[in-house]
């Protein structure tokens, strides 16, 4: 039997996502009310523009005094969609104390305080569920933190972030440079007017955050994610890495070391094959592959971004919070009992792929290969071509550490021979 009271929903920004949930929210009235067991009624909606017209929502609702909002005291889910650190996060707790279980899609904030929102959720018994915080649409907190719950997860690897797969893929299919790319993504409103957060890699090392903490049940704060961007990826980069059967990824890696002792949190542009398939990704779609021991390979797919496609994720867990709500029980919290210690960048073992500028003359590549195995970093492949005095080195490294890698290009970089390092990247995948 239905229950007739309605679980008061309050939503905190009504911008392109904010503005897609209370939509749905009213034109799947219905589907909703049945697949909870109750009405959902939106009660009130936190702005900064209140004068702004917003279609399909009562301007009754409409409100510049979120705090009030959230102290109502008869809510039982406030959604938060405004982003940033403050004033979310005092919203949030301010929710937990008076009641009200929360749904956010607010990736920086849960990575950077996702501990002490848990905290806060369990002092006051009440949800915090984030699925939209990572790759818009696409199911993966939820599997991760639920359906895999029983199995041990030891990789994922990902894009995370649309705007640059966007950049990237036309980079690869057209032959265009970065900034080429950059403008075409930013004329179909795929890039902001500032891009910073995406291409330099913020956006997708708090997503590497949360996934990392939920996948190893270990605290990853954002400040633990080794991050580098995309900006120095050049038409030049995509043509070693087709010569090698490869394309490029601005790739979001957590890892759990080979002897189970520590994890790793990544984000970097990376040579991957073209056979793997996260190489097919196009345009500004997500994907996640994750590799456990008992499921094995999974792969995660779909559109990352979005106000309909956030949209749906935290319709999703709205519908799981009310559900919780009515059964008078709790969703899954933190899990951290692992505790493993985060391991720095120095640490990570993977292959690169590094191209030299040289002198074309006897002996260089003998020094080169001599700086390599002093490092301890032993050479996989090498690929020379020259002319008119000059020359492109070519070296594919097996797999050696980051901390080994570094300095062997400080010594390369010491070498008379060697005119200067025109790229060094990561290959991934194998």
């Amino acid at each position: 039997m239905m229950r007739t009271r309605p679980l008061k929903v309050a939503l905190l920004g009504c911008g392109v996502v904010g503005s897609e949930v209370a939509r749905i929210m009213t034109t799947h009235a219905d589907d909703l009310a049945a697949r909870i067991g109750a009405p959902v009624e939106l009660v009130g909606v936190a702005v900064r523009r209140p004068d702004k017209v917003r279609e399909g929502i009562d301007p009754d609702l409409v409100t510049t005094d979120a705090t009030a909002l959230v102290k109502r005291g008869d809510l039982d889910v406030v959604v938060e969609v405004i982003g940033g650190i403050e004033p979310a996060r005092a919203l949030i707790t301010t929710a937990f104390e008076h009641g009200a279980s929360v749904v956010s899609a607010n990736k920086a904030l849960i990575a950077q305080d996702g501990a002490a929102l848990h905290a806060a959720a369990d002092e006051h018994g009440r949800d915090l569920y984030y699925e939209a915080a990572v790759a818009g649409a696409i199911p993966l907190i939820r599997p991760l933190r639920e359906s895999l719950a029983g199995d041990k997860v030891n990789r994922v690897l990902g894009i995370v972030n649309g705007t640059t797969n966007f950049i990237l893929d036309k980079m690869d299919s057209t032959g265009a440079g970065y900034q080429e790319a950059l403008d075409e993504a930013t004329a179909l409103g795929y890039a902001e007017a500032d891009p910073t957060a995406d291409v330099e890699g913020f956006d997708a090392a708090a997503k590497a955050a949360i996934l990392a903490g939920i996948a190893f049940h270990t605290r990853v704060r954002l400040d633990d994610v080794h991050r580098e961007g995309m900006t120095e990826v050049t038409a030049a980069d995509f043509a070693s890495a087709k010569e090698m059967g490869c394309t490029i990824k601005l790739l979001a890696i957590c890892e759990r070391a080979a002897d189970g002792a520590s994890v790793t949190a990544r984000v970097h542009p990376a040579m991957i094959p073209l056979g793997h398939p996260l190489a097919g990704v196009r345009g500004a779609y997500n994907a996640v592959f994750v590799e456990s021991d008992a499921a094995g390979q999974l792969m995660f797919y779909g559109p990352g971004a979005g106000g309909a496609p956030t949209a749906s994720a935290v319709l999703g867990d709205i519908v799981a919070v009310c559900r919780n709500r009515l059964s008078g029980a709790r969703g899954p919290g933190e899990s951290a009992y692992a505790a493993l210690p985060v391991s720095p960048m120095g640490e990570v073992v993977t292959r690169y792929h590094i191209s030299l500028d040289v002198a074309d003359k006897p002996g260089v590549l003998a020094q080169v290969a001599t700086v390599f195995a002093e490092h301890g970093v032993s050479i996989d492949t090498v690929r020379q071509q020259g002319k008119d005095g000059e020359a492109s080195l070519v070296v594919i490294t097996h797999r050696a550490s980051d901390a080994a890698l570094g300095g062997t290009v400080e010594a390369l970089r010491k070498l008379d021979t060697v005119r200067g390092v025109a790229s060094i990247m990561r290959v991934e995948g194998e």
